[in-house]
């Protein structure tokens, strides 16, 4: 589905960005002879939605089924491809097309914060509002709020423990819950598997005592237990009113995942030679004007560009 927009291309790469979804920068990046748009022209592809136009047709038609392809895998690629604009296309123009396939993944932390209550509440909004993912657990129906805030998944029918025993890898766990025991079995399993990013329950200095007492007496290892962050929340960030200590919960994750989570892999290129090997090939070297062993420029750190733009925006509101 096409988006009507008057935005630049980049400033839909950047939304993308800020909410971490997967998308595809389709560039043309050579043309030969009648083609429906020049070089240079960009197309972003977001899932079923795509934003701006390579000018149409069966040439459009193969180049998103194409890029959805590229985003059905699992990792950031590029790929360079020439798409004859002849018979086979049924396009009428004549000329050739070379095709430059971006994917990008941005990585956004898989954040599951345990419980509804007056700090949940005033904290799921805030998190909501940075680039992770969020899901929020509380089987009490009386509780968890019926709307949530946009991109929050709410679990209301899974039990915490097993919702955490299956999150993945790297997961960040933020614990307060109604139930001390809860809040307890959710930390030690957490601890436990070994692979979180950050464990966090809310609670008195007195509570972290007989939580960390009670974990060293079940057997797990002083490292393990240093993790725990308990009492939760930014040192400094004072306050006991729920809006207060969610602003320190919100903070210290922050501090963290900008910490630990790992960035992405690097893209999977076609090298600068066989770029201009394969324009070439299909008649477009007229792009190769660059020196032997640099990228044209609209093959350049197009992310670099648009966390550019996007810190700008940021500085400026």
């Amino acid at each position: 589905m096409s988006v009507p927009t008057t935005s630049h291309w980049s400033e839909r790469v950047a939304e993308c960005e800020r909410q971490g979804r997967a998308y595809v920068i389709v560039t043309v990046m050579g043309a030969r002879g009648s083609t429906p748009r020049d070089s240079g022209t960009k197309m972003v592809v977001e899932g079923e939605r795509f934003f701006g136009t390579i000018g149409g047709g069966e040439l459009e038609h193969r180049a998103l089924r194409r890029a959805r392809e590229l985003l059905a895998n699992a990792e950031e690629a590029q790929a360079l491809e020439n798409y004859p604009l002849g018979e086979k296309l049924g396009q009428c123009c004549g000329g050739s097309a070379s095709l430059l396939f971006e994917v990008f993944r941005p990585q956004r932390p898989e954040v599951f914060l345990f419980g509804a209550g007056h700090v949940g509440r005033a904290l799921a909004p805030l998190l909501a509002t940075l680039p992770l993912r969020l899901t929020w657990v509380d089987e009490r129906r009386d509780e968890m709020p019926a709307t949530v805030p946009d991109g929050v998944v709410a679990e209301r029918e899974r039990d915490a423990v097993s919702v955490l025993r299956d999150a993945p890898a790297g997961s960040f766990f933020i614990i307060m819950t109604h139930q001390h025991p809860l809040d307890y079995a959710l930390a030690e399993d957490a601890l436990l598997r070994a692979d979180a990013a950050y464990v966090g329950v809310i609670g008195s200095e007195s509570k972290a005592r007989r939580f960390r007492m009670r974990l060293a007496h079940r057997g797990l290892e002083a490292a393990q237990i240093a993790s725990l962050h308990c009492p939760i929340g930014m040192a400094g960030v004072e306050g006991k009113a729920p809006a207060e200590i969610a602003v320190a919960v919100a903070a210290q994750v922050i501090a963290c995942y900008q910490k630990e989570h790992e960035p992405g892999s690097p893209l999977r290129s076609p090298s600068w030679k066989t770029m201009c090997e394969e324009l070439t090939t299909s008649g477009q070297s007229a792009l190769l004007t660059s020196p032997p062993g640099t990228a044209p420029e609209e093959s350049r750190n197009i992310r670099d560009s648009i966390a550019k733009r996007t810190g700008k925006e940021s500085d400026s509101q």
